[in-house]
């Protein structure tokens, strides 16, 4: 089934969150061949990958995890939910963790990813993404934005080990998604009908001739971060 999550068209509504939600989307399409088992999508919201994530036949199960006083999307609610410290799951319950947008709303990461770690089978598979060009959102939990080192830093600090981290979006990406946050976000009345018309075909086409960079390095901007870890096997 298709949503505004998976099935994503630039509009006026949405300029503001296109090109965020089409990295999103484009990381999850590119892991999708690594899942099998048992998935947790954890910090679910409205389940929006959830039936892309079923399409692929070596899965064998998704549950959707979120906490009590999560945001209400669409009337949709999880399998289950967790009050933020553990989860309602035996050790080695999974093959994979994933969480989209998530680890920026946690305020404690290293407890998270504890977590995350201890439900996880050994060699089980963490993918996540986060934002890195977005205003604030879901105030007042909205507590991080992370670079490719700080994430490595803590993942290796928790005992996750293979850890893969790519960028979403670069320079041309960057400017769309502030264009589109500025005149979605802050602008108002007449200015903002009249720079939408303007700023559309603009937005679209940065993100049409954007490229995400090769590497992280000096200068490097992005949009977002997506990536993996490994629970070793002992």
């Amino acid at each position: 089934m298709k949503n505004n999550f998976t099935d994503i068209k630039i509009t006026y509504d949405n300029l503001e969150s296109f090109i965020i939600r089409k990295e999103i989307l484009k990381a999850v399409e590119n892991v999708i061949p690594q899942l099998s088992g048992k998935i947790l999508d954890s910090g679910c919201g409205s389940m929006p990958y959830k039936e892309i994530i079923l399409s692929n036949k070596k899965v064998q199960s998704y549950v959707g995890l979120d906490i009590e006083t999560g945001l209400n999307y669409e009337d949709i609610k999880p399998d289950f939910f967790w009050d933020g410290k553990v989860m309602p799951f035996e050790d080695a319950s999974f093959d994979v963790v994933i969480s989209t947008e998530v680890l920026e709303h946690v305020l404690n990461p290293d407890a998270y990813l504890m977590e995350v770690k201890r439900v996880l089978k050994p060699g089980g598979l963490f993918f996540f993404t986060v934002p890195f060009l977005m205003s604030l959102h879901e105030v007042p939990h909205d507590y991080y934005r992370y670079t490719p080192y700080s994430l490595e830093m803590i993942f290796t600090r928790i005992g996750f080990t293979s850890i893969k981290i790519s960028p979403s979006g670069g320079y041309n990406a960057a400017v769309g998604q502030m264009l589109g946050l500025w005149v979605n976000m802050h602008l108002w009345g007449k200015k903002k009908k009249l720079m939408r018309v303007v700023l559309k075909p603009v937005i679209k086409f940065l993100y049409k001739h954007d490229k995400a960079p090769l590497n992280f390095s000096k200068s490097t901007m992005i949009v977002g971060l997506s990536g993996t870890v490994i629970k070793p096997i002992l």
